[in-house]
C-alpha cells in the first residue's frame, strides 16, 4: 500500500500570517491609532501641555522679577540667574488697598452669581424635566432662544433699567446681570441632564412617599452632582474673568480685579511690575476652584458624552 507523498509547503506560506505584510497592509488611520495608544502620544500630550502652560509660567516668573530686570531681559533669564527672584512685587501689591478691595469685590460678585445660577438653574431644570405645568415646552423653547442673545445687545437697555431702579454701578446690579445671563445655559444644561435620570427611580421614590422637594434634594441632586459641579465651574470662571460687564455696571470706587488691573496701567508704560503679580494672583483662585472640582467636572463631561 503506497502512502501518498506530501509536498512541503514553501517557507512563509503557512498558516502564520506575515507580520510585516499585515502591518504594511493596514490603513493609515489604524496605524496612527495604534501609535496614539502607546508612548508616542503620551510624549506629544506632555509637550502640548508644557507649551500650553508656558505663558502662565512666564507670567509667574516675570512677577518674581524687578521692573528693571523685566525691561532688560526675558523671564527665561531667571534660570541662569536665580538670584533675581524676589517677592517685592507681591508685597507692594498686597499693601495696595486698591488691589485688595478689588479682590474682595470680585469675590462678592462671583460667589453670589455662581450660587444663584446653580440653585435657580437646578430647580428650573428639574421642573422642566419632570414636572407638568401649562406651557412647559413653550417656556423651555423660550429659554433655549435666550441662549443666542449676546451680552452686548443688552448693555444699553439694561443700563437704563438699572439707572431707573437705582442699582446701576452697584455690586447687586452686577450680580443680577450675571445671574440673568447665566440662567439660560444653566437651565438648558441641567434640564437635559436631569431628563436622563431613569423614570423608574423617581417613581419608586414617589411610591415611598417622597414629595417633589424631597425627591429633588435626595435623588436628583446627588445624581446630578457632576453636571452641577461643571456648571458651577463654568459660571465661576466666566464671572471671575469678566471685564466688559464689570467695566460698565460695577462700582467705580471698588471695581473687580479685572477692571482694577486695567486701571493700574501707567501712561506711556506697561507697568508690568504691577500687572504681572496682579494677573497671576487673579489666576490662582480660578485654578484652585477648577482643580478642587476637577473630578466632578470630568465626571460631568464623561456622563454627558455617554448620554
Amino acid at each position: 500500500m503506497t502512502t501518498p507523498s506530501t509536498t512541503a509547503a514553501p517557507a512563509g506560506t503557512g498558516d502564520a500570517p506575515d507580520t510585516g505584510t499585515a502591518k504594511a497592509g493596514r490603513p493609515l488611520g489604524t496605524r496612527i491609532a495604534a501609535l496614539a495608544g502607546g508612548g508616542v502620544m503620551r510624549v506629544v500630550l506632555i509637550l502640548v501641555a508644557l507649551f500650553w502652560l508656558m505663558p502662565t509660567v512666564g507670567l509667574f516668573l516675570s512677577s518674581l522679577r524687578s521692573e528693571d530686570k523685566i525691561a532688560a531681559t526675558g523671564w527665561w533669564k531667571i534660570f541662569t540667574v536665580p538670584s533675581e527672584l524676589t517677592f517685592d512685587n507681591y508685597s507692594r501689591l498686597l499693601d495696595n488697598p486698591t488691589f485688595t478691595d478689588s479682590l474682595l469685590s470680585t469675590v462678592l460678585i462671583t460667589v453670589p452669581s455662581t450660587v444663584l445660577v446653580v440653585v435657580i438653574g437646578s430647580l428650573a431644570g428639574y421642573a422642566f424635566a419632570w414636572m407638568e405645568f401649562p406651557g412647559r415646552d413653550w417656556w423651555f423653547l423660550l429659554v433655549v432662544g435666550l441662549l443666542v442673545v449676546p451680552v452686548q445687545v443688552a448693555l444699553i437697555p439694561v443700563s437704563k433699567l438699572f439707572g431707573v431702579v437705582g442699582i446701576f454701578e452697584t455690586t447687586f446690579g452686577v450680580i443680577i446681570f450675571h445671574t440673568a445671563f447665566g440662567l439660560p445655559f444653566a437651565i438648558f444644561l441641567l434640564r437635559n441632564f436631569f431628563a436622563e435620570i431613569p423614570r423608574e427611580l423617581l417613581e419608586a421614590a414617589r411610591l415611598d412617599g417622597a414629595g417633589e422637594i424631597r425627591l429633588f434634594t435626595r435623588v436628583v441632586m446627588p445624581l446630578g452632582g457632576p453636571a452641577i459641579a461643571s456648571l458651577g465651574i463654568f459660571q465661576f470662571l466666566w464671572v471671575w474673568n469678566d471685564m466688559l460687564v464689570a467695566l460698565i455696571f460695577a462700582d467705580s470706587g471698588s471695581p473687580p480685579i479685572t477692571v482694577a488691573l486695567q486701571q493700574q496701567v501707567r501712561q506711556f508704560g506697561n507697568n508690568i511690575d504691577v500687572l504681572a503679580p496682579g494677573a497671576f494672583m487673579s489666576m490662582v483662585i480660578p485654578l484652585a476652584v477648577f482643580f478642587a472640582f476637577q473630578r466632578q467636572f470630568v465626571s460631568g463631561v464623561m456622563a454627558g458624552a455617554v448620554k
